[in-house]
């Protein structure tokens, strides 16, 4: 794969970024991948086979614009790690949390192969930028006596929160996982109950694994968080206190990609042909289309996907909804087939099942709104593209993503979920909104009376702001520059 142009700029600090291998965190770090090496640095991000197969396109295009990056996809001990061959990426695993703590595992074996090929390497490495999920990297760090900074795919909101929640340990001592459990020490007054919090998504087994984490994270120089200065200036500052390290606020990272072309080969291939989804979003009214995604790795209970497109199907509105249908939901192509959904729906639906090329659709004038499950990256992408949200968290951070959406943003209205779902462990029964609700809050979404034209504008103003965070002298350009600079003040010493 593409290697570094080597020549005399001894100087140039060398990255080398290692994220969990996983669509949500993967995406952000390929991003800040091609934005350290605009800004003149070396990068190697680290993937596995299947993984790199999955992002030719954007390997094959930091090729053609001779971005120092080079992509790496070390070997992935699926067998000694007691999986089955494939299982490279969080939503190639089978049983979910089942096989999350031997995916972890496997992930730790990679660390011998990288301290192999860095020794070999000819420009020695600066830096290593890891995902917290990631700890082992810390040994890398150490091997080379250089930097480790730790990415938190979290927001500032919600990495503050769960710190809090850890050095406080506000939920000991809690019996009733619905009671809302004050957030001591937070910018401002906050309570979640226990089963809302990043906790819901704590599986037994692994408990070395986070002392693990915690310990490398305690010994990282700082974080590294996807958001901006003035979107989360009172939470970065206050995570900076309690951490007591920097905290490197360089996004929205998804903003590096200005070309439709960048938007639609970034993360896995795309389902559907970009130009058919661009052609149709073309013929669409300005914010008249609902875009309905729910990441890669939340699965949603096959009654409750009939209940959401017969939700969507009421509401009369225009709608590109991302399903997981084919071979990996045989009873919603069934369904889909059996009652000519897609044929009922053709003047103003459009399904793809499978992988949807997110970003491109978002930034699209047509886009008003987004049904999201309030993900962290889905977030960050509505909000630098001005697009207000239905919030319908699952698990994790997610649920205090909506709390910040809704309550503090004022960006967005909450579907009406109020407890989370065990990842792996869905009921294939199990229906948490009923189609009427659908209808409902698509309706109050895409309203055009006063509170949802004042949802808009500030969808479009925080947007505004995202984007000039981003631009030269703004807050996260001046972050990316500073954080080179830090790094090359150290190779020098």
């Amino acid at each position: 794969m593409n290697g570094f142009n080597h020549g005399s700029q001894s100087k140039q600090p060398h990255f080398v970024l290692v994220p969990l291998m996983a669509q949500g965190h993967t995406i952000p770090m390929i991003d800040m991948a091609h934005l350290l090496a605009s800004h003149g640095a070396l990068v190697t991000f680290v993937t596995t086979p299947l993984n790199a197969s999955r992002i030719e396109s954007i390997i094959q295009h930091a090729k053609d614009s001779q971005l120092p990056i080079q992509f790496l996809p070390l070997p992935f001990n699926c067998a000694k790690a007691g999986l089955p061959e494939g299982s490279e990426n969080l939503d190639t695993l089978r049983t979910g949390l089942h096989e999350f703590k031997a995916f972890l595992e496997a992930c730790f074996l990679n660390k011998d192969p990288l301290i192999s090929y860095l020794r070999e390497h000819k420009t020695p490495p600066s830096c290593v930028i890891s995902d917290t999920t990631q700890p082992w990297t810390g040994e890398v760090a150490r091997e080379f006596g250089i930097p480790r900074l730790c990415f938190i795919g979290f927001s500032a909101f919600a990495s503050l929160c769960r710190e809090i929640t850890v050095v406080h340990k506000i939920y000991d001592n809690v019996t009733d996982e619905n009671e809302p459990v004050p957030v001591p020490g937070f910018p401002h007054p906050l309570e979640v109950p226990k089963n809302r919090s990043v906790l819901s998504f704590s599986p037994p087994g692994l408990e070395n694994i986070r002392e693990k984490m915690k310990e490398e994270d305690s010994k990282s120089v700082g974080l590294i968080t996807n958001t901006f200065q003035e979107l989360e200036s009172p939470y970065i500052d206050s995570y900076k206190k309690l951490f007591g390290k920097k905290v490197w606020a360089i996004g929205p990272m998804c903003l590096y990609n200005k070309t439709l072309k960048q938007m639609a080969f970034r993360g896995n291939r795309a389902s559907i042909d970009e130009e058919r989804c661009l052609n149709w979003l073309d013929s669409m009214q300005d914010g008249s289309v609902l875009f309905v995604n729910f990441g890669s790795i939340t699965r949603s209970a096959p009654l409750q996907l009939i209940e959401i497109g017969l939700g969507l199907e009421a509401s009369r509105k225009h709608f590109i909804w991302v399903i997981k249908a084919g071979e990996k939901m045989p009873e919603i192509e069934q369904w889909l087939i059996e009652e000519k959904f897609e044929e009922r729906v053709k003047d103003r639906g459009l399904i793809i099942k499978g992988w949807a090329p997110q970003v491109m659709i978002l930034s699209h004038r047509a886009i008003g709104g987004f049904l999201t499950h309030s993900g962290w990256n889905s977030t960050i992408e509505s909000i630098c593209n001005g697009v207000p949200m239905i919030t319908w968290p699952h698990f994790g951070d997610q649920f205090l993503n909506e709390i910040f959406v809704v309550d503090v943003l004022k960006i967005g209205i909450r579907i009406g979920v109020d407890k989370s779902i065990v990842w792996g462990s869905e009921k294939s029964d199990e229906i948490m909104v009923r189609r009427d609700d659908v209808e409902r809050k698509v309706l109050e979404l895409m309203d055009e009376e006063k509170e949802g034209m004042e949802r808009k504008v500030r969808a479009r103003e925080l947007g505004d702001k995202a984007k000039k965070a981003m631009e030269e002298g703004g807050s996260s350009y001046k972050k990316i520059e500073l954080l080179i600079q830090v790094v090359q003040e150290r190779m020098l010493k």
